[in-house]
């Protein structure tokens, strides 16, 4: 009998290793697919064989700028901001256990948005004060939530509802920024809050680059402690995971890459809400999916702006896209969640 519930437990492993690494490979796929889409079209439509000649280094007439100096950076741009935004996202939904604990919409992105728009309105900084702005506003952002949230105990839709309040108080700082900014800087900071992939170079990129390089594989090496935190306080707890050291990290961690990419895109909406979740419903659980997420959100940024860019007769950044995508899930996850009674 023992040996029975052993090979049905191992069984059961296999499969589910076996559907993790399926749909990783597959996700994988589909991002270098569109990642080699992004890098060929345009107004001008390079074969491959020119865009490995550019990647190489050879000079090649037409497609050496615009591969390497235009589309190059706009693919590595949404491969990092969508990893960084799906790992992000991932980490507070899969911690605080609620998909609606994500960065978007607890006002973690909000507080990095309203300190870049100060810089961008009030101090016309340049780029680096303000990805460094951006940070701290994040850091300080969730810093407030937790706090206020705290009470005589934790609550999770406490916090939920304290980070939308907060979220609606930084947009309307936000919009008085805009309000009393000169006409001249408004365009720049409408065009960053939407969430752009336009003018990004290898220069604005670095900072981002280093920031996931360093933080992303914390976060994927503390994923089955994030799965524990998932069971409960008490649960995980009981299994050795020191939760209040492992919460810090992971918090400091997703904050930090979130901020770096909202400071280098703008805070290109539902990437972080969705990305969790899809991940979720096509690895399953017995695997941490935050690789999975990560590539989710890859897909959903440089999908999207293909679409923005070359679907319509007008052109779209990619937030409006990502926009259209989540709206109609938030809606349905919200009326879901007010029937079961969770908030």
């Amino acid at each position: 009998m023992i040996n029975k519930s052993m090979n049905f437990i191992m069984v059961g492993r296999t499969k589910r290793r076996r559907r993790f690494i399926l749909v990783t490979s597959l996700l994988s796929s589909i991002a270098f697919v569109l990642c080699c889409t992004m890098l060929m079209l345009g107004n001008t439509i390079y074969p491959v064989q020119d865009v490995i000649l550019v990647l190489l280094g050879e000079d090649v007439k037409g497609a050496s700028f615009a591969v390497g100096t235009i589309r190059l950076p706009r693919m590595l741009v949404g491969v990092f901001a969508g990893f960084a935004f799906g790992v992000g996202g991932y980490v507070f939904q899969t911690m605080l256990r609620n998909p609606l604990a994500n960065p978007n919409v607890i006002g973690i992105t909000a507080g990095s948005s309203a300190a870049a728009v100060f810089c961008i309105i009030v101090l016309q900084a340049s780029n680096m004060v303000i990805s460094i702005a951006s940070v701290v506003g994040g850091l300080t952002t969730v810093l407030a939530i937790f706090l206020l949230s705290k009470g005589t105990s934790f609550s999770i839709g406490r916090l939920i509802l304290i980070g939308i309040g907060i979220q609606a108080m930084l947009n309307a700082v936000i919009s008085y920024l805009l309000l009393i900014g000169q006409h001249h800087d408004i365009p720049t900071a409408m065009r960053w809050l939407t969430g752009s992939l336009n003018g990004a170079n290898m220069e604005n990129l670095y900072p981002l680059i280093i920031t996931v390089l360093i933080f992303a594989p914390v976060v994927i090496i503390l994923g089955k402690r994030l799965d524990m935190l998932e069971l409960g306080e008490q649960a995980a707890t009981s299994l050795g995971v020191d939760t209040n050291k492992t919460r810090l990290v992971l918090v400091i961690s997703s904050v930090l890459i979130i901020a770096l990419a909202t400071a280098t895109t703008g805070p290109i909406a539902f990437v972080a809400f969705l990305a969790g979740p899809i991940a979720k419903r096509l690895v399953g659980v017995g695997f941490s999916n935050i690789i999975p997420a990560g590539l989710v959100g890859i897909i959903l940024v440089l999908a999207s702006d293909l679409i923005g860019q070359f679907a319509f007769v007008t052109r779209y950044p990619v937030g409006v896209i990502t926009g259209i995508l989540g709206a109609p899930y938030l809606i349905y996850l919200l009326i879901r969640i007010n029937r079961r009674g969770d908030l």
